[in-house]
This record gives structure tokens, sequence and C-alpha cells, in this order.
């Protein structure tokens, strides 16, 4: 059986669909592209064209992607990410130890678990453009999936992407905290609570361990930062869960409401699966492994 002829479609086309995709307006699509708006829209008309499809629908005043175009952009991306692949690598190939690495961690890798590692890594490979973003997990995740960033270190979600692979790096240890000074209460007294957003990796499995126990988890305040939470929990505002080395660190650090741990999450490195070998990225990873041994 003969295979479907490929319509002509150029890489610029599927980088104009993608950066639409990801813009607020097609304004700033163009503006991020470096073309004029007039181009980015002849550009999408002609792979619409060649495609035989239409990609966009007008709402109001606004075009928006199409439902049916969901397949193509999906496309798009993988042969973006791909051919960035490829040009990093080809550039990496004639020259070793060079070029730029993109780096994601979640606050407490960033810090505290990996913080000697990256120093070690910059001293030695000083010619490596090491671009490093501190963020949430789960947009660390979104930037891996989108080939913004080549390597992240994150909260292992309760699913994995199957566009990812990841390697397990560390348990880290996760505790209860109250205000003042005292210890103990019964789970049916803990709370109110202060904790991570919803869209949090570590909540989901905050939630489940508290339940486990009979305690109920009102959140009456919420924020990314474990610093911010921490400063919640001095004046009194509420009860957290919090990692251990960033909860008893530092000239105040906070005191248990049991002696025992709540539960551990896994600190996990994410790459996406089809990505090309990084030679950049493997010797980061042999790094931080040994780190945490």
């Amino acid at each position: 059986m003969r295979a479907a002829s490929l319509p002509m479609v150029t890489i610029q086309q599927l980088d104009y669909l993608v950066a639409i995709s990801d813009s607020p307006t097609w304004a700033v699509a163009a503006e991020r592209l470096g073309v004029s708006p007039s181009a980015l829209s002849q550009g999408i008309a002609e792979l619409e064209r060649r495609l035989k499809l239409p990609l966009f629908e007008r709402t109001g005043r606004r075009r928006v992607l199409a439902p049916a175009a969901a397949p193509v952009l999906d496309y798009a991306r993988t042969v973006i990410a791909q051919t960035g692949d490829l040009g990093r690598w080809i550039q990496q190939q004639s020259s070793a130890g060079t070029g730029q690495l993109r780096l994601g961690m979640i606050d407490a890798a960033a810090l505290h678990y990996f913080s000697d590692a990256l120093r070690q890594f910059r001293a030695d490979f000083p010619q490596i453009d090491l671009r490093l973003s501190v963020a949430p997990s789960g947009q660390l995740l979104d930037q891996v999936q989108r080939n913004r960033l080549d390597f992240a270190v994150i909260v292992r979600p309760f699913v994995r992407p199957s566009d990812l692979s990841f390697v397990v790096l560390l348990d880290d240890p996760m505790a209860v905290y109250r205000p003042g000074q005292l210890e103990g209460g019964p789970p049916t007294s803990w709370g109110p609570w202060v904790g991570f957003p919803q869209t949090s990796h570590t909540r989901a499995q905050i939630e489940q361990h508290l339940e486990r126990l009979g305690s109920p988890y009102p959140v009456v305040a919420e924020s990314n930062q474990p610093e911010v939470l921490c400063e919640m929990v001095r004046l009194g505002l509420g009860w957290t869960v919090l990692p251990v080395i960033q909860a008893e660190t530092g000239p105040h650090p906070l005191r248990r409401a049991t002696s025992q741990n709540l539960f551990s999450r896994q600190l996990i490195g994410i790459r996406r699966s089809n990505a090309l070998p990084h030679p950049n990225t493997e010797e980061l990873l042999h790094r931080l492994v040994p780190a945490t041994s």
C-alpha cells in the first residue's frame, strides 16, 4: 500500500503556527518571531493552502486555533523541537564543552540539594552558557515538553507524560509544621493550613497523606514559595507541610508538629524522550546523580 504523500510545508511555517499558539495575540507572535504581522498571516495562509485545511477560525475579531488543527500543532511542535535538537547537537560535535544548556529546577533542588554541583559544573565548563530557570514543577514540565528547557528537576507527578523520560534523583522528606513552639496535638486538631497552590505536584501528595491520617486540609492562604509559607506560619496564619531541608534551615527554623516525617516526595530529572543525545545534559546529569548518593 502506497503511503500518503506529505504536503510540502516548511520549518518556518510550522514555527509560525507554534508561535501563534504560544502567544496571546498574533501581533505578539510576529514580534517574537521578528517578522511583520502581514508576513505571519501570509505564512499561515500558505500553510493552510498546502494542507488544504483551515487551521484558524474567527471568534469575534480574534482568530483562534480550530479544533481540527490540533494534530497539526502537535506535529509542528515535534518538528520544531527536533530541529532545534539537531542544531545544538551539530554545534556541540564540533566544539565539546561549549554551547548552551537550558536547565530548570524547583527551588529546593537549585538552592539546597544541587547548588554545589551547579557551582562546580560552571567552574569546570565556563564556556557553556548555563541558563537556569527556577520555577514550580508544573511550569518546568511544560517548558521541557515545549523544548524551552533541555532538562529539569521536578517533583515526580502522579502520572508521567509519555513524551518524557526521567531518572529518580532523591527522596525529599516532608514534615508538618505549626505556629508557636509547642509540639504535638492529635490529627483532628491540625490546621487551618497554608500551602502550595492546587496546581502544585506537591499539594496533591500532601492532601493524599493528610487524608490517610483523617486530617482535613482547609487551605486559607497559598504560595509557590516555601519561604513565604514559612513566614505565614511564623505569623500564625496556619499550619503547613514543607520540605525539611527548607523549613528547618536558616536563622528561624520552624518547629515540627510531630517528630515523624509526613512522607517523602521524589525529585526526578526529566527530558523529552525523543530528544537527541545532548553532551552538556549528560555531563550535568552525571554530576547530579553522585550529588544525591
